[in-house]
């Protein structure tokens, strides 16, 4: 089985700094709709537009297809998932009311029956069910494709329920394609012809969606405006509290921070670095709201290359790196060590204690690189160089980059840098265009999936192009175990081989932190830089403060 390719998710998680501690949930004061710092309650729907920093522009408005932080944002708020997230990563309902399995090949969701489409046509179970098996058919690139590898057929058995029929038992499936996957109306997007290849960008009339607000308009490179619609079940009230929403594109965070504190923008919705947290908590005006961490950082390594496919240099490269003063000096202590294990420790039944940090050790690293048949010239340096790329964007990265080029120098092995734009990364990242990979994921939430799509052959985000034929098997193993001891067993044996083949370098994980005006108040809090503040919950339940 070599099931769920998952595309790309992108973005960092953040935490507090004792190491092998797991990241908890946010445990500052909130107000009763879930913010921090003491704002007061607000009043309901408003005539005020919120407004939101962005660094990037959207991709695709066609939801199924988008692959940027910002195209997850905007289009969350039109396209609804069936089930949301908690802090620790169960699923919550959302859509659905009801979800799990009638036999091992056969899953179901029970949806709400009160959700009408922006165009006034009722949502029912047929929406879910074409939406999945258009995706499926045609094979539609993108976050929600990746799931759908054990899906056979999707069939409306009545208005509220879906029954999902399985190529195979999948352990896994019914929770991760409710949560990554979105709803799109069947009647809107079935006359377009293949959903994989549909713009949906508003040119042929608008947009028809199912969320707290409806795209109005667009340019490149500035905004991007949201109206409220006028009903939105899923949020208390029943309306959104903003008249509308408007992304703005600014060229950093930085300068989203300066935006912020001139009033420009209302909120950033890209996370704050790490320097800049107790600044902003400290600031008046300000509010500072912290979101749990499911995701990590990481470096990978292409065994495309010759060189990197040899095991002693991946386990070079993984102890020429210095984790803990890039925890303490980039990530001001806001991070924790996973004990370079894909299995964190926020995922508390499947951690495993005894897999343990990669130690810094230049000289072993020196050690390795003998043993892989490299001698180093006068100068210390062994003959060979990796490119090691990353987002400009995203600035802990950026600087982190640099820590681990210094230390990998220390260890006779040269590292060159090749920052880029964010899309031009992900470009580069899908097309295999890197020899070590430096970047985040955003919500590694279920660890069978996890693996499935990060290790296996053709696994979106294989970026090792690993096809280790004992660590597939215990994957595939994974993924048709039904009891929950037998299968924390299997993927930890699958995580030891991980680790102790350096397939991937997992660095730290950390909570998050998030700025925004203190005059709005009502944000709930969403694990992740995916969903952070800027769920669609959070801003449907916004409202200024009087």
């Amino acid at each position: 089985m070599r099931g769920r390719l998952l595309a790309l998710g992108a973005a960092l998680a953040l935490t507090v700094s004792l190491a092998a501690c797991a990241p908890q949930a946010p445990t500052s004061p909130t107000t009763d709709a879930g913010t921090t710092g003491g704002a007061s309650a607000g009043t309901g729907p408003s005539d005020k537009t919120l407004s939101v920093g962005t660094t990037t522009d959207v991709v695709n408005f066609n939801p199924v297809l988008g692959n940027s932080r910002t195209d997850s944002w905007v289009t969350n708020l039109m396209y609804p998932h069936l089930l949301s997230i908690s802090d620790t990563g169960s699923k919550e309902p959302n859509v659905a009311t009801d979800w799990g399995y009638v036999d091992d090949t056969t899953g179901f969701y029970e949806i709400r029956d009160d959700l009408v489409w922006s165009d006034g046509t009722p949502l029912t179970a047929k929406d879910v069910a074409w939406t999945l098996n258009a995706v499926k058919k045609d094979e539609a690139p993108g976050t929600f494709f990746g799931q759908l590898g054990n899906l056979d057929t999707a069939t409306a058995v009545s208005d509220t329920r879906v029954e999902l029929t399985l190529s195979q038992p999948d352990s896994s499936i019914i929770e991760e394609i409710g949560f990554w996957g979105v709803v799109v109306p069947q009647h809107v997007f079935e006359p377009k012809g293949s959903i994989a290849t549909f713009a949906n960008d508003g040119k042929d009339g608008g947009w028809v969606g199912l969320g707290p607000f409806i795209m109005s308009d667009f340019q490149v490179g500035q905004h991007y405006t949201l109206k409220r619609v006028d009903s939105y079940p899923l949020v208390d009230g029943g309306v959104p509290g903003p008249a509308e929403v408007v992304y703005r594109v600014y060229p950093d965070v930085n300068t989203e921070i300066l935006a912020l504190q001139s009033g420009e923008i209302d909120v950033i919705a890209n996370a704050l670095p790490p320097t800049q947290v107790e600044k902003l908590r400290s600031t008046a005006g300000l509010q500072v709201i912290e979101a749990a961490g499911l995701g990590y950082a990481h470096m990978v390594y292409n065994m495309d290359n010759a060189d990197l496919a040899k095991t002693e240099v991946r386990q070079a490269l993984a102890h020429a790196a210095d984790y803990e003063a890039i925890r303490t000096v980039v990530l001001q202590g806001q991070a924790v060590s996973t004990g370079s294990s894909a299995l964190m420790p926020v995922l508390k039944d499947y951690y495993d204690d005894s897999i343990t940090e990669y130690e810094y050790d230049p000289e072993q690293a020196r050690s390795l690189m003998e043993k892989a048949g490299y001698t180093a010239g006068a100068d210390g340096m062994f003959p060979l160089e990796f490119r090691l790329i990353y987002s400009l964007q995203d600035a802990v990265t950026s600087q982190w980059a640099q820590m681990v080029k210094d230390s990998a120098a220390t260890a006779g092995i040269k590292i060159t840098l090749q920052g880029s734009e964010r899309n031009t990364y992900l470009a580069q990242t899908n097309e295999g265009d890197y020899d070590i990979y430096a970047g985040n994921f955003a919500i590694m939430d279920d660890p069978v999936t996890n693996f499935a799509l990060s290790y296996l052959p053709g696994g979106a985000i294989n970026y090792t192009h690993v096809d280790d034929p004992e660590l597939n098997a215990l994957i595939e193993k994974g993924m048709v175990t039904f009891d929950k001891d037998d299968k924390i067993a299997v993927m930890r044996d699958a995580n030891k081989i991980v680790h102790e083949q350096v397939y991937d370098n997992i660095m730290y994980t950390q909570n998050l932190f998030f700025a925004a005006s203190d005059k709005w108040t009502g944000f709930v809090s969403k694990p992740s830089e995916l969903l952070s503040i800027v769920n669609p919950l959070s801003l449907a339940s916004a409202t200024p403060v009087e």
